[in-house]
């Protein structure tokens, strides 16, 4: 049996090859998933952009230096299984290598799935090393595994990020402007969802001229703007820059205008051409949005079954919204095969693709 790995030079992203090996055998305990399908978004080039700085190399490490595996999430069906707690043909949900297959170390099983205990992933954060059981799985519907690959992880970003600025009471620019750059981006708009339903605030979509309708269309930005209009923002407007784009020029130029800047919230670099560090900028500092601990917060706070029903109930009234209407905000492109991740992968970097359009892949 042979595997089929994408691998990434870390230091020039467009550079990529696949490589083909020898399964190896299983250790045991541990177990083989095949990986059926997987989304591939602007989060995970983000992943690669800031693989170094957040350790996102780490999930799946290669033995070639200056190289990189994509973590993804997706689905995939146990092929192999040296595990008594895990069962062949069982279907899974979590985060795999951008790969054929995944070989993982399960511990702390229970009815809901279980952790990847290799020893290289130990002292990464837990979110990651978890997999879920799909038939225990509050979120899992076979009819909308597409959807949950491609939004499940970013949704969960977009409430973490509303919620941590409720939390904080917006730093003080409740009732004032929400700048989110790369509006049209999936946890953007999820994000502008989320914060669309808290009264008193402006959510503007600040994206490009080619994206304006797409981001209106939506309905949940009070405005969209496109990155040149930042004029039509009052200057002394209390207000949030929560930045998806990672745009060194355009970060600059937001802290520069508005002189009520609150707070500046880091998240993503979809803009991978204009990344660059936060460095002597005018008000807040630049800070960048770690998820994970958002939901250690939370979940001390409302215990870890309450965490999750807020999260089911607000990922079902997202996941209904992306699919209404004639012009639903998501429609799903397969690739198959290793051209056809190839490609996807190249169009999805270059970030030029139809903002409607989300990407499943396989090989």
């Amino acid at each position: 049996m042979s595997t089929t790995t994408f691998l990434v030079r870390k230091n020039q992203l467009g550079d990529t090859r696949l490589q083909t090996a020898e399964a190896a055998a299983l250790a045991d305990g541990q177990i083989r998933i095949h990986v059926d399908s997987f989304a591939l978004t602007a989060n995970n080039i983000t992943y690669a952009a800031f693989g170094d700085a957040m350790n996102y190399w780490q999930f799946f490490p290669t033995a070639e230096d200056g190289w990189g595996i994509i973590p993804v999430w997706g689905f995939g069906t146990v092929l192999q299984s040296l595990h008594p707690g895990v069962a062949v043909g069982e279907r899974i949900y979590g985060y795999f290598p951008m790969a054929s297959e995944a070989v993982l170390s399960p511990a702390r099983l229970d009815s809901s799935g279980f952790y990847d205990a290799a020893p290289h992933r130990r002292e990464l954060h837990p979110v990651y090393n978890q997999y879920l059981r799909c038939n225990t799985d509050p979120f899992y519907t076979a009819s909308s595994e597409a959807v949950q690959a491609l939004l499940r992880p970013l949704f969960i970003t977009s409430f973490l990020i509303d919620d941590f600025l409720a939390d904080n009471d917006f730093f003080g620019a409740a009732g004032g402007a929400m700048l989110l750059s790369s509006a049209s981006s999936k946890t953007a708009y999820g994000t502008a969802f989320q914060l669309a339903q808290r009264p008193g605030i402006e959510v503007i979509g600040l994206t490009s001229p080619a994206n304006v309708a797409f981001c209106e269309s939506l309905g949940c930005y009070s405005r969209v703007l496109t990155y040149d209009q930042l004029d039509q923002v009052a200057a002394d407007r209390a207000s949030i820059y929560i930045d998806f784009a990672g745009n060194a020029k355009l970060r600059h130029a937001i802290h520069s205008r508005f002189v009520n800047l609150a707070y500046s919230c880091a998240i993503g670099g979809t803009h991978v051409g204009e990344l660059g560090g936060g460095k002597d900028l005018p008000g807040p500092r630049a800070t960048l949005f770690f998820a994970p601990a958002q939901i250690k917060k939370r979940s001390a706070d409302w215990g870890r079954e309450g965490l999750g029903q807020r999260l089911v109930e607000a990922w079902q009234a997202f996941r209904t919204r992306v699919a209404q209407g004639p012009t639903p905000w998501l429609q799903v492109q397969r690739h198959q095969g290793d051209a056809g991740v190839a490609a996807a992968y190249q169009q999805v970097l270059a970030g030029k693709g139809d903002p409607r359009t989300g990407h499943i892949l396989g090989f």
